[in-house]
């Protein structure tokens, strides 16, 4: 996942990492492990941020 854009997209939004995780139906922890970590998410969860920040799930990844 590419942090970079989904910390630009959160904040294009005025939304923070909490107020993404509650409309993405996630834990705070997930967000934050992706956005700390890098960690690489599951389709599904990125379906769900996508949505949410309104983009493709493939805007979000590293490519």
């Amino acid at each position: 996942m590419n942090r970079v854009k989904l910390l630009d997209l959160i904040a294009s939004k005025n939304m923070t990492q909490a107020e993404l995780a509650d409309k993405a139906g996630l834990s705070r922890a997930s967000v934050n492990k992706l956005l700390k970590h890098g960690s690489k998410p599951r389709l599904d969860t990125l379906g769900k941020i996508a949505k949410v920040l309104g983009v493709k799930p493939s805007e979000l990844l590293d490519m």
